[in-house]
């Protein structure tokens, strides 16, 4: 029994230990609660407003996954909060018609710059449900700050699991960019060797026609 618990143990460690070796050498590496990128594992940070609760959830983003957040560089990826903004819609109304239910809307919209491979600009959005109720209008208000804030950490949540799909999106920046560099360099081939064809076919029409032109001296200058 305890010769089959210590191979069982052996094989599974072994397992373990491939997968953690495989996982580095992607240029992964597991932080928090997502496989980020060894790209960004220093990362600055820039917003619209540095001393906004925001900043401070996606911040606290950073501690939680691991990253090193450093002082903004040519040199080091930035991921820029452009703006913020919080709508709401009626989904149901009292019998009064004044309205009972909202849906609360939570947009960011954020800008990631990776030097040597790119920027790309994302938008997310999280939606929460609002009770309205007239007779308490403090716990009221209390509880949609409460929503808004749990909007933002959600926000904040969703810009890391952006971060963690980050180096496929510039692969396949990358790969589109070298589609479209032998595309052109194929299409640029094939018109110089129609310009050859065309030079050629031109020459030898030229040749010919000074053949003609000389053998038109010889037949006259034979018959005088």
């Amino acid at each position: 029994m305890r010769a089959f618990i210590s191979a069982k143990s052996i094989i599974r460690t072994f397992f373990v230990v491939l997968m953690a070796l495989a996982t580095a050498s992607c240029g992964f590496h597991l932080r928090g609660n997502y496989m980020l990128p060894d790209d960004i594992a220093k990362l600055s940070l820039t917003s619209f407003d540095q001393y906004g609760q925001l900043h401070r959830q996606v911040k606290s983003q950073f501690q939680l996954h691991g990253i090193e957040p450093v002082a903004p560089s040519a040199q080091v990826p930035n991921l820029h909060l452009i703006s913020e903004s919080t709508g709401e819609r009626t989904l149901s109304l009292y019998q009064n018609a004044r309205a009972a239910e909202y849906e609360l809307t939570y947009i960011v919209q954020y800008r990631i710059v990776v030097p040597g491979k790119g920027s790309q600009s994302y938008t997310t959005r999280v939606n929460r449900t609002f009770l309205d109720n007239p007779l308490t209008a403090l716990a009221k208000s209390v509880e949609r700050d409460m929503i808004e804030q749990e909007m933002r950490e959600q926000a904040a949540k969703q810009i890391m699991r952006q971060l963690a799909r980050l180096t496929a999106v510039f692969n396949k920046m990358e790969e589109e960019e070298l589609e479209a560099l032998l595309e052109q360099s194929a299409n640029s081939e094939s018109n110089e060797q129609v310009s050859t064809e065309l030079g050629l076919d031109v020459k030898a029409e030229s040749v010919s026609a000074s053949d003609n032109s000389n053998q038109s001296t010889m037949q006259v200058e034979s018959a005088q």
